[in-house]
């Protein structure tokens, strides 16, 4: 028997890239062999790390960084932000009967998520160089539009789409 119950959550999950801990990193050496991290890297299954809007590496911080006083921008002011790119969404997507991109369907997703040549040509590169799925390509093009959101545009850019494109580092790194 097959059973579907509603669900909305948001995964957050953090792996090692490697048995060791170390591959990539510039300050210590990585102990495994490249089979070895393949097939470390191999236990997240393909179908799984697809449906995974982003995925980066975050690199060690040096000590210099962790002390230094500089200021960063502040939270309330990237809550307000995100703020203002959700009502954006929840009003454009209102007849929907939904509220924001993550939820957004293959239609929907056509349809508020034109890409101008520029894009086009990034997409296509990035699809065949990367042998991207199209469940992918249809999460990168969800990055996009909430980018383009974030900055309070109305049409996805070039860059938008290279910034979601940067956010499929498993895609790009590991798996081919």
């Amino acid at each position: 028997m097959s059973l579907t119950f509603p669900a909305r959550f948001m995964l957050a999950a953090a792996m090692n890239p490697c048995q060791c801990g170390y591959f990539g990193d510039p300050l210590h050496d990585c102990t495994c062999t490249p089979p070895l991290i393949q097939r470390y890297l191999a236990r997240i299954s393909g179908p799984l790390l697809d449906r995974i809007d982003l995925h980066i590496q975050v690199p060690a911080v040096k000590y210099k960084e962790l002390a230094q006083d500089e200021k960063s921008e502040e939270s309330a002011i990237i809550r307000e932000r995100i703020l203002a790119a959700r009502g954006i969404q929840s009003k454009r997507l209102e007849g929907f009967g939904i509220y924001c991109n993550a939820q957004m369907t293959p239609r929907t997703l056509r349809r508020f998520c034109k890409l101008d040549s520029e894009s086009e040509k990034q997409m296509e590169n990035a699809i065949t160089r990367l042998g991207l799925s199209a469940r992918a390509y249809d999460r990168i093009l969800r990055v996009s539009r909430t980018m383009a959101d974030l900055e309070n545009a109305e049409r996805i850019n070039a860059r938008n789409v290279a910034e979601a494109i940067q956010y499929r580092t498993l895609d790009r790194t590991y798996w081919q």
